[in-house]
C-alpha cells in the first residue's frame, strides 16, 4: 500500500503538480484585469449600454382591457384580485417627475418644491438612482414619494416575466440602497393616460399588480419634454374646473430649465386657487407607499450602490488615464518624429564629425554564461572587425563548456577569464580590471557585430565630453512572429527613442548588446553596479549624473538573438521593467540636485518614468475602450479613433524603418502587434509594479539561446536553420 501511495504521488507530480498555487505575481494582475472588466461591465449596465432595449410597442387593440380601467382614474390597482382605477380628489394635484434623478435638474426641482412647500412623486429609474443615490435620499428626507420606473427603461410589453421581475427588483434594490426604503408605486415607461391601455400593456399591468405594485399613469400631461415654453407648460399642466389630477413632468432626459421655471410660477398660482400639492398616498388618504427596509436587504442595496459608485469612479479614472495616455502617445510620437529627424540630419551631414578620428585599439568585453551555442559566432565576428580590438571573454561559471569553445578556437587577440558564477555586473567589472585599453566596448554573448561596428561605435569618443555610446541593436532572428514584433519594437521603440534622447541629452540606457564606455568615466562611479537588475540603465544614469554626455551611433549595428517564445520574452521584459524601476528609484535624488545630475533628474528621469513606465502601463486602455466601444458603445467612432492611433504609430514605424534602412514588409504585422504584444507588455509591467510594491526580489533570469544568429558575411547577418530541439521553450 505504501509503495502504491508513493507511485500515486509521483504520478501526480509528473502530471505537473496540480497542487501548486498560482504565484501571487501572476494572480494579482489576473485579479486586477478581472476586476477592471467587471467594473466596466457594471458601468455599461447602469448607463443602459448593456441589456438596453429601446423598442417601443405601437398602439394595439383594447378589447381585452376592462372598461372600468379604460374609463377609470390614473391609479390602477389590480392587487389581490381587485380591478380599480382610482382618481385624485378635486383641488388636489399630484406632481410626478419621470426618468430621474438628474444631477443638474433634480436638485433645482427639489429646491422649487421646498420653496413652495409642495410634495411630489418621483418615478426614478434604477440606472439613475444607482448613479445618484444622494438625490433619492434627499427626495425621501424632504417628504416626497419615490416610485419604480424600471431599471433600464424598456417597454415592458416586449419583455418576458423574468425580465420584468429583474427590472423591478433591480430598480427596488437601487432605491433601497440609496434611501433605505421600499416602494409599492410603479409607472411603466412610455405610459400615457389610462384610456391608452391596450391588449399589449394590460397583461403587463396585471402581472405587476400580482407582484404587489400599484400602477400610476397620469391624466394631465405637461408635455414639458417638448420644451414648448413656460406659459404653455403651465397651461397644459393646469386641470380644468378645479378637478384633481396627476400631472406628468420630467426632471431628467435633457434640458429642463423650462420645467423648473414653470414650476416656480405654477405652484403659487394654483395654491391661490385652493389647490394642494401632495404625495399620491396623501392625496388618496391612503397609507404611505414607502416602507423602511432593514437587515440583509438593506445591506444588499447599500452594497449595490457602493459597487455602482466604485465603477463610476474607476471609469472616470480610466477615462482620465485614456486622455493621459493619448496625450503621452501623441506627444511622444511627435517628439520622436521631430527630434529623430533632427538627429539624423545632424549626424548625416557631409562635414559632420565627432572630433578627431579614433584609431587606437579598444577592449571588447564579452560576459558569457552558458553561451555555448552562440559564443563562436560572437567571437569570430569580433575578430573580423576592421578596428583593432582586444577581446576578453569572461566565463561566469558556465557549465556547458563555453570557455573551452573559445579557447579551442585559438583566435589571436582573444583571452578567456574564468570566474565562479557571480552575475553579469561582476563579470564586466572583472573584464574591466583586466582590460589593456582606455575605451571599453561591452556586448552580450549572444550578439554578433558587423566588421565596422566597433569602429563606428568608438568614433564619438573623438569628443572628450562623450563618456558612453549606445549602438544600434537589431534583432537577428526576426523570421518568426514574435521575432518580427520585437524587430518592430527595436527599430521603432528603441532606436527611434535613442535618437530623441540623444538630442535631449538624456539617453536612459546603453544597450547591453552594443555599448562603449571610457574607462575614465566608468571607474569613478564604481564600474558596473549590481544594485539593480538593469545594470545598463543604472550605469547610464550614473554617467549622466557625473556630467558625461551619452550619445547614439546609428551605424554601429549589432545583431542579437531575441527571445523566441512568450515565456522567454516574459522573463526578459519582466527583468527589464523591474530593473528600470529600480534604477529610477536609485537615482531619484537627482531630481533635487544641482548641476549635471539635477538636469538629468529633472529632464531624463521624468521622460523615462512617463515613456518607459507610466505610458506602457496605461497603453492597454486604448484597446480596453476599443473592445468596450465595439461591443457596447458607438462602434464606428471607436474604430475610427483606434485606427487613428494606429495610423500615427504606423507613420512613426515607417519613418523609423526608413531611417534604419529596413524593409517595410515587416510592418505588416504592426496591427497584430499592437493588439496582442502590447497586452503582454502590460501584464509584464503590472507584474513588475506588484513585485516592487510587495517588496519582492526578482532574480536574474537566463534565456535559453539557440545560436541562430551567425557572424554576418556582409551588412546583414545570415541565419542558419535550427532544429526543433533548439526552439523548445524553457521548461
Amino acid at each position: 500500500m505504501a509503495s502504491r501511495t508513493r507511485r500515486h504521488g509521483a504520478a501526480r507530480s509528473a502530471r505537473g503538480g496540480f497542487r501548486r498555487r498560482l504565484p501571487l505575481r501572476l494572480l494579482l494582475p489576473l485579479l486586477v484585469l478581472v476586476a477592471l472588466a467587471a467594473m466596466l461591465m457594471l458601468r455599461g449596465y447602469v448607463h443602459s449600454e448593456i441589456l438596453a432595449d429601446h423598442r417601443v410597442q405601437p398602439p394595439a387593440a383594447t378589447d381585452k382591457v376592462p372598461e372600468k380601467i379604460l374609463e377609470g382614474g390614473p391609479v390602477i390597482d389590480v392587487r389581490g384580485g381587485r380591478t380599480e382605477g382610482l382618481s385624485v380628489p378635486d383641488h388636489r394635484l399630484v406632481l410626478t417627475f419621470d426618468d430621474g434623478p438628474d444631477p443638474t435638474w433634480t436638485p433645482r426641482v427639489l429646491d422649487v418644491l421646498m420653496k413652495h412647500d409642495a410634495h411630489a412623486v418621483f418615478f426614478v429609474t434604477g440606472t439613475m438612482a444607482s448613479r445618484y443615490p444622494d438625490l433619492v435620499k434627499r427626495m425621501v428626507d424632504e417628504g416626497h414619494e419615490v416610485g419604480l420606473h424600471t431599471f433600464n427603461h424598456p417597454d415592458l410589453s416586449f419583455q418576458s416575466t423574468k425580465r420584468i421581475d429583474w427590472e423591478l427588483s433591480q430598480n427596488q434594490l437601487a432605491i433601497t440602497g440609496a434611501a433605505g426604503v421600499r416602494t409599492s408605486l410603479f409607472r411603466p415607461p412610455y405610459s400615457s393616460f389610462a384610456d391608452a391601455m391596450d391588449n399589449k400593456s394590460w397583461p403587463v399591468t396585471e402581472y405587476i399588480g400580482s407582484r404587489g405594485y400599484i400602477t400610476v399613469v397620469n391624466n394631465t400631461d405637461s408635455e414639458d419634454w417638448k420644451k414648448p415654453g413656460v406659459r404653455e407648460i403651465i397651461r397644459r399642466a393646469t386641470p380644468h374646473g378645479g378637478k384633481g389630477a396627476i400631472v406628468l413632468m420630467h426632471d431628467s432626459g435633457g434640458d429642463r430649465h423650462q420645467t423648473v421655471q414653470a414650476l416656480d410660477e405654477f405652484l403659487p398660482g394654483l395654491k391661490e386657487k385652493g389647490y394642494e400639492f401632495d404625495n399620491l398616498t396623501e392625496a388618496l388618504d391612503a397609507p404611505s407607499a414607502m416602507t423602511p427596509v432593514t437587515g440583509a436587504e438593506l445591506w444588499k442595496g447599500k452594497a449595490w450602490v457602493f459597487l455602482v459608485q466604485a465603477s463610476e469612479k474607476i471609469t472616470d479614472v480610466l477615462v482620465v488615464g485614456l486622455a493621459v495616455i493619448g496625450t503621452l502617445v501623441i506627444g511622444r510620437f511627435g517628439l520622436m518624429l521631430l527630434l529623430s529627424g533632427v538627429h539624423a540630419r545632424r549626424v548625416r551631414r557631409k562635414r559632420f564629425s565627432w572630433g578627431r578620428t579614433v584609431t587606437e585599439p579598444v577592449t571588447v568585453l564579452v560576459p558569457a554564461y552558458n553561451e555555448a551555442k552562440c559564443i563562436e559566432n560572437t567571437v569570430r565576428s569580433l575578430v573580423a572587425s576592421d578596428h583593432p580590438v582586444e577581446v576578453i571573454v569572461i566565463d561566469d561559471g558556465s557549465t556547458d563548456g563555453t570557455a573551452r569553445i573559445v579557447e579551442g578556437l585559438g583566435l589571436p587577440g582573444v583571452r578567456v577569464i574564468r570566474q565562479l558564477n557571480a552575475g553579469k555586473p561582476a563579470a564586466l567589472n572583472r573584464g574591466l580590471a583586466n582590460a589593456r585599453h582606455d575605451i571599453i566596448v561591452m556586448m552580450d554573448g549572444d550578439t554578433v557585430f558587423e566588421p565596422s561596428t566597433v569602429r563606428e561605435l568608438v568614433q564619438p569618443f573623438g569628443n572628450p565630453k562623450v563618456g558612453a555610446v549606445a549602438g544600434n541593436a537589431k534583432v537577428g532572428n526576426k523570421d518568426s512572429l514574435i521575432g518580427a514584433w520585437q524587430h518592430i519594437e527595436y527599430v521603432m521603440g528603441f532606436n527611434l527613442d535613442r535618437r530623441m534622447y540623444d538630442v535631449l541629452g538624456c539617453m536612459p540606457t546603453i544597450p547591453g548588446a552594443v555599448g562603449a564606455f571610457r574607462r575614465s568615466a566608468l571607474e569613478p562611479i564604481g564600474g558596473m553596479s549590481d544594485d539593480t537588475l538593469a545594470e545598463d540603465t543604472d550605469v547610464t544614469m550614473a554617467l549622466h549624473r557625473a556630467g558625461w554626455r551619452v550619445v547614439y551611433a546609428e551605424n554601429a549595428r549589432a545583431w542579437t538573438e531575441a527571445p523566441e517564445t512568450v515565456q522567454q520574452l516574459w522573463s526578459q521584459r519582466y527583468r527589464w521593467s523591474y530593473g528600470t524601476m529600480q534604477a529610477i528609484w536609485k537615482h531619484r535624488r537627482a531630481v533635487i540636485e544641482k548641476g549635471h545630475s539635477g538636469r538629468f533628474g529633472r529632464v531624463g528621469l521624468p521622460f523615462v518614468s512617463l515613456f518607459m513606465v507610466l505610458a506602457p502601463l496605461l497603453a492597454p486602455l486604448i484597446d480596453v475602450f476599443l473592445l468596450y466601444g465595439i461591443v457596447f458603445g458607438p462602434t464606428e467612432k471607436t474604430v475610427v479613433a483606434w485606427l487613428g492611433v494606429l495610423a500615427i504609430q504606423a507613420v512613426c514605424a515607417a519613418y523609423a524603418f526608413r531611417l534604419d534602412r529596413e524593409r517595410m514588409t515587416h510592418l505588416i504585422s504592426l496591427p497584430l502587434q499592437q493588439i496582442l504584444y502590447r497586452q503582454l507588455m502590460y501584464v509584464v509591467l503590472l507584474q513588475s509594479w506588484i513585485t516592487a510594491l510587495t517588496g519582492g526580489r526578482l532574480r536574474w533570469q537566463k534565456l535559453r539561446r539557440t545560436g541562430v544568429v551567425e557572424a554576418p558575411g556582409g551588412s546583414v547577418p545570415r541565419q542558419r536553420s535550427r532544429s526543433s530541439d533548439d526552439r523548445r521553450p524553457v521548461a
